[in-house]
């Protein structure tokens, strides 16, 4: 797919500037691929067309399986436009879908993810001093939060009805064998009077 619009070159040069330091910066845990300028180096199969992200991250193994997609705005690019084109396809793929945005614009960035449904798991905010460049984690998807465990199950011994122990069945057992037998069946109220008690 060709670009949305043409940037400004002193934005085009920010814009494939912070592409290739995100792939410095991600190259320790993935294979990372970049599509600068007119380059369309990694191409990504969304629905029936093919799309160019600015970063495509895959496994460093043999297997090279796809883990996430990037892209990279500047401040001309982060309009209605650009958010329906292609955030909003990238958010189709079976991948988080990072969006990294100036940090001017990120309440904009967001508003149009909500308006477009994107579905986006991250979005960054980059922002430069002098030659420095800091990226900043602003947003995160609520589905890349782990959930909470559930409660462990009442064990059988807390529902289960008390039980009278071994000992205390066998004493029990030994003073009805040595109670005469008619007194074992008599009834324990007429036991009362203080002189009836052995």
């Amino acid at each position: 797919m060709s670009p949305i619009l043409v940037r400004p070159v002193r934005e085009q040069l920010e814009h494939d500037r912070v592409i290739r330091l995100l792939q410095a910066k991600l190259k320790r845990k993935h294979d990372v691929a970049i599509n600068i300028g007119d380059d369309q180096a990694a191409g990504l199969k969304i629905g029936p067309g093919q799309m160019f992200p600015d970063l495509v991250l895959s496994s460093p193994d043999k297997n090279k399986r796809l883990e996430g997609v990037i892209e990279v705005e500047t401040g001309e690019s982060v309009n209605h436009l650009e958010a329906m084109a292609q955030w909003a396809h990238f958010g189709r793929a079976r991948v988080p879908f990072h969006l990294y945005v100036p940090a001017g614009a990120v309440d904009i960035a967001r508003r149009l993810c909500v308006e477009n449904q994107v579905s986006v798991s991250e979005i960054w905010s980059y922002h430069s001093i002098a030659d420095q460049t800091r990226f900043t984690l602003v947003q995160r998807a609520p589905a890349a939060v782990a959930k909470p465990a559930p409660p462990p199950k009442a064990s059988p011994e807390r529902t289960a009805p008390a039980k009278t122990s071994r000992p205390a069945a066998k004493a029990a057992s030994a003073k009805t064998k040595k109670a005469p037998a008619g007194k074992a069946t008599a009834p324990a109220k007429k036991a009362k009077p203080a002189g009836k008690r052995k």
